[in-house]
């Protein structure tokens, strides 16, 4: 049966070349592109095929979230989720304005053949399984990266076929990377061609919101945080996801780069001065995170979703006032019949 594909983006600007390019294969296919927008920016989007969420409309929403969630914020982008769902989306791709796809971009299926990682370390660079070149993801920690050159990653020889309901596409040009490596390294950059690869439990690897897949049984790990660094919210959204992924029996997947970033203007020592909290906090969040005790099954995804959050309030990583918007975010979902 033929995905019920929607595209959300949150953005600032104008339709760009990236928005209408993707907008163009999205329309051909007879699939959706919604379109989040703020307090700043158009207040229409002269786009074709594409439904346009001003301010004033999320706010006179349905969702609860939408008048709860700061504004001038990128997790407004959750409201983008609520309302693909809502539309009866059996899949979800969501990436930024300044992602074209490439020549051959195609939707993904859940269920796929990948090549499976087989090393039992705890951090997992895998992007050095799509380049020989120094790089790595933004949000992997700085004192794990030297090691993931020097021992490459195990992968599985043959191919195995699974379900996986949150995949990774990777960027070229610009790929997702931090502000250590922009301020160091920057140059344009294009990956290997390659298999796609499965991370196992136990095996951590930072995913972001740039050319991310999802389908129903994750729609409610795709809730971003509002009351951290702009830099973390997709980035520690990511390890609270892999952490509820394992208890459904699922895995990451990774894809070789399905996209190309022409990005948007950004002040790189700014950029560096949001990633310090996780800098200093990520491997502390996957330490917390390994150390709960969550229930099996995929009934369970919102309560354990709700737990994460819950622990890491304790642990002084997030402020209470999230967990008002995980419980909103839950609701919400409950009115579309997805918890």
């Amino acid at each position: 049966m033929k995905e019920t594909l929607h595209s959300v983006i949150t953005t600032i600007q104008e339709p760009t070349r990236a928005t209408r390019s993707l907008a163009s294969q999205l329309n051909a296919n007879g699939y959706g592109m919604i379109i989040v927008g703020d307090q700043k920016g158009p207040k229409i989007y002269d786009l074709d095929g594409v439904m346009f969420l001003s301010l004033q409309d999320q706010f006179e929403s349905r969702f609860d979230i939408a008048r709860r969630l700061p504004v001038n914020h990128y997790a407004r982008k959750n409201i983008g989720y609520l309302h693909a769902i809502a539309q009866g989306a059996s899949c979800i791709y969501e990436t930024d304005d300044d992602n074209t796809p490439l020549v051959g971009w195609d939707p993904r299926s859940k269920k796929l053949n990948v090549k499976v990682v087989e090393d039992k370390r705890q951090w997992a660079n895998v992007y050095s399984l799509f380049s020989s070149k120094r790089i790595w993801p933004r949000g992997f920690p700085l004192d794990c990266i030297t090691d993931s050159f020097t021992m490459p990653i195990k992968v599985s020889e043959k191919s195995e076929t699974v379900s996986a309901p949150i995949q990774q596409g990777l960027a070229d040009n610009s790929p997702d990377v931090d502000a250590v490596w922009r301020l160091v390294l920057d140059q344009p950059f294009e990956f290997d061609p390659g298999p796609s690869v499965m991370l196992p439990e136990g095996v951590w690897c930072p995913f972001n919101s740039q050319s991310t897949w999802w389908w129903p049984d994750a729609y409610p790990l795709m809730y971003l945080p509002s009351y951290c660094s702009f830099r973390m919210t997709d980035i520690w959204r990511s390890f609270i996801a892999q952490r509820c992924l394992w208890e459904m029996d699922f895995g990451i997947v990774f894809h070789a780069p399905e996209v190309i970033q022409e990005r948007n203007e950004h002040n790189l020592m700014r950029d560096f001065e949001d990633e310090i909290p996780g800098y200093t906090l990520n491997k502390k969040i996957v330490e917390v995170l390994e150390g709960l005790t969550l229930d099996k099954g995929m009934a369970n995804v919102g309560n354990n979703l709700l737990k994460c959050y819950e622990t890491l309030v304790k642990e002084g990583i997030f402020p209470e006032k999230e967990l008002v918007l995980v419980e909103t975010w839950l609701e919400d979902l409950g009115k579309v019949s997805v918890v």
